[in-house]
């Protein structure tokens, strides 16, 4: 601190002096046009304002050398085209309110700034005469006319040419190219009835990089199609539907299954009155949504739709309009939290399809040798060719017996096996862990202690709200030494922890005695249940919330009372388990967000043994 400061000059006082045109529209361009991607979404959102049912747009060398940007729009009068050059002309509002927003764009700076940093051609016809005029280097040719379609043409070409710094903070074309991809595809989520084309045209050839036609259908519909259109079929096959409302604030849109879940958080599009936003507020409205559903690495996977009044809501808060400031920010998370929670709990024991497809991809048998013969299927035999179990034996000299079980034929005048049920009637038990169930549709497959983790979780979630864990003592207190502070530690949560059903007092130095557990459990080991707990405790610090530090022990707690693997199950205990699944929400995944259950149909299994 003691060196003079390198932004004033220590020999001649500082003079204010105001800048020029060309300088100012500079500026601006670095805050509104980071790099390609960033012009892409200020042209494509003014066509969407222009009310343009069709956008193409085409680049060059990832968006460096040309973006060009062609809509069916209103198109901009011949007479116009100057001003809508010029900082902070637009038609969007007449600054009178500036919080009573319902375009994309209000403020007038996109084609001024991108001007100044590039080559801009604009050409547009919005009667029955079109125009253009063309902008380099924040220099104005004239108006001339043009033979054009209804509509706006923008060409943008060699981006950053007056500023040639910035090409060197540009990435490469093929990470600007993505980014240009990911920009169209939140554009094309949150407007569902445009038609939205993407092209490459690099080195002279045209390929398409992403298309999607406009949808028709009431909004909802519309929604769906587009999301599988943008996002996959798989996405919309695990996706549940949304549609929330509170206090003035609408959520729509879809989210997927806990069991569908991405490595990393880039398959999260939020919206806000139409407007595709990246707000830390709302992406972390998401991921405490999923929290007791879904593992730390893993993330969610969605798109949500916050409609409001837009007095509710400032849009004006971020240079690239990519961060909302809400009027009440509680009230939009709770939203969020309680219409995904409500979503989840209704799927109930419901696992994601792809869980099933790559159970499929495991089982599918090593293809053939090309020189072996060929093999043929033999049809499917008719009821009486079909071996019975009674008649099949195993062959004598096997070290181990197989380690799965079936159940008997039920008896005669015994009530109907629940095979219409969604995880239909247990069949078998596989390595004492797994339910083989049959349904009418093909076979299920449960893990017993996941799917068993997850009910106890459930009931002691609501125990706790309504009463506390009921708890039962021991006869001998189990005396437990820890160090200093994991004692100190467990001390402090003694009375969050009673609440439990984990009664601890201290018991002289660093030990404690725990006196009563968890009564759900029955007989458990109380040592390895408190070290469980303080496990967490460490992992959770003062800085997790207290609710989910209380949810996090209880997960922990119910993982001592679940079945365990190589336990044998009878046939009404493992019935018993599914019918419970059936009824208990967010039972298709355990607490670590692990599916409990896998559904093949009948397709499925037939596939695997080539019967299709």
């Amino acid at each position: 601190m003691q060196t003079a400061s390198p932004q004033i000059r220590q020999d001649a006082r500082p003079v204010i002096r105001q800048l020029d045109e060309s300088a100012v529209n500079r500026i601006a361009a670095g805050e509104v046009v980071e790099r390609p991607a960033s012009a892409v979404k200020e042209l494509v959102e003014n066509s969407i304002d222009a009310g343009a049912t069709r956008i193409d747009v085409t680049i060059a060398d990832g968006g460096k050398t040309l973006i060009r940007v062609v809509d069916d729009g209103c198109g901009i009068a011949g007479p116009d085209l100057p001003l809508a050059l010029s900082r902070h002309a637009t038609s969007k509002i007449d600054g009178s309110d500036l919080l009573n927003i319902h375009s994309f764009g209000f403020r007038g700076e996109a084609l001024p700034s991108l001007g100044a940093v590039g080559r801009l051609t604009i050409t547009s016809r919005a009667g029955d005469e079109g125009a253009s005029v063309h902008v380099a280097g924040g220099r104005m040719g004239d108006v001339r006319p043009a033979a054009c379609a209804r509509g706006t043409q923008v060409d943008l070409a060699d981006l950053f040419y007056a500023t040639p710094a910035r090409l060197k903070f540009l990435r490469t074309d093929r990470a600007e190219t993505q980014a240009v991809v990911d920009v169209i595809r939140r554009l094309a989520m949150a407007e569902p009835f445009v038609t939205f084309i993407l092209r490459d045209a690099t080195g002279g050839d045209t390929r398409t990089l992403f298309r999607a036609d406009g949808e028709t259908g009431d909004m909802f519909d519309a929604l769906g199609g587009r999301l599988r259109a943008v996002l996959g079929r798989d996405f919309a096959e695990n996706a549940l539907p949304l549609d929330a409302e509170r206090d003035g604030f609408h959520m729509t849109g879809f989210t997927a299954l806990p069991t569908y879940s991405k490595g990393a958080a880039v398959a999260q599009y939020l919206n806000v009155n139409g407007r595709p936003v990246r707000d830390k507020m709302l992406l972390g409205a998401l991921r405490a949504a999923y929290m007791d559903v879904m593992s730390r690495d893993r993330h969610p996977v969605a798109c949500l739709f916050i409609d409001c009044d837009p007095t509710l809501v400032d849009v004006n808060v971020h240079p690239a309009k990519s961060e909302v400031r809400f009027r009440d920010p509680a009230c939009v998370r709770g939203l969020i939290v309680s219409g995904i929670r409500h979503a989840l709990a209704e799927a109930g024991h419901r696992s994601s399809s792809t869980v099933g497809h790559a159970a499929l991809g495991a089982m599918a048998a090593t293809p053939a040798p090309t020189d072996a013969p060929r093999i043929y299927q033999m049809d499917r035999p008719s009821l009486g060719q079909r071996f019975t179990a009674a008649s099949m034996t195993f062959q004598s000299g096997f070290a181990e017996q197989p380690s799965a079980r079936i159940e008997p034929e039920p008896e005669a005048g015994a009530a109907p096996e629940p095979q219409h049920l969604p995880l239909g009637a247990a069949r078998a038990q596989l390595h004492e862990n797994y339910i083989l169930s049959q349904t009418e549709a093909g076979l299920v497959i449960v893990d017993a202690h996941a799917a068993h983790e997850r009910l106890v979780y459930e009931r002691l979630k609501a125990q706790m709200a309504d009463s506390g864990v009921a708890a039962q003592a021991l006869l001998i207190p189990e005396i437990i030494d820890l160090t200093p502070t994991e004692s100190a530690l467990l001390l402090e949560s003694a009375d969050d922890l009673s609440r439990l059903g984990l009664v601890i007092e201290p018991f002289g130095g660093s030990a404690i005695a725990v006196r009563e557990t968890p009564a759900i459990l029955g007989t458990v080991d109380a040592r390895r249940l408190v070290l469980d707990v303080l496990d967490t405790l460490q992992d959770g610090g003062d800085t997790a919330p207290l609710q989910a530090r209380i949810d996090a022990i209880l997960s922990r707690v119910a993982c001592h009372g679940s079945v365990r693997t190589g336990r044998r199950m009878s046939g009404p205990e493992m019935n018993a388990l599914l019918r419970e699944m059936e009824a208990t929400p967010l039972s298709g995944q355990c607490n670590h967000g692990r599916p409990t259950s896998i559904t093949l149909s009948m397709a499925d299994i037939d596939r695997l043994f080539g019967r299709t």
